[in-house]
């Protein structure tokens, strides 16, 4: 069980670094989704600041596992809380942060299941 627990956690670590780097060096594909569901310029960098915690904390939590299970419970709460503003501007766009609450939902699951 704990190597899917590192696959998982290590998948969605490096997909939250990527989203991250997108929004910090302001990706021309990234920013006009952010802006489309509301999202403030302003806080776009905090935004990508905490994936990068979540990446941390998900890393960490492989050796410190009440750290993976906060982490990915914040990760969880972040994705549906970018699934909501898709939803609420009736944005069809929101697959990519479903699939990855979804990631999320099952490295907290497997990091549960490990212990």
């Amino acid at each position: 069980m704990f190597i899917a627990t590192v696959a998982v956690s290590i998948f969605l670590a490096v997909s939250l670094t990527f989203s991250a780097v997108g929004k910090l060096t302001k990706n021309p594909k990234v920013i006009p989704i952010m802006e489309q569901v509301g999202v403030p310029a302003d806080k776009i960098p905090w935004l990508a600041y905490i994936e990068i915690l979540g990446a941390i904390g998900l890393i960490v939590g492989l050796f410190v596992w009440p750290i993976g299970v906060a982490a990915a419970v914040g990760v969880i709460l972040y994705f549906v809380g970018a699934v909501i503003a898709h939803l609420r501007v009736k944005d069809n766009g929101f697959g990519p942060a479903a699939f990855l609450a979804a990631v999320a939902i099952a490295a907290l699951v497997l990091r549960l299941l490990s212990v």
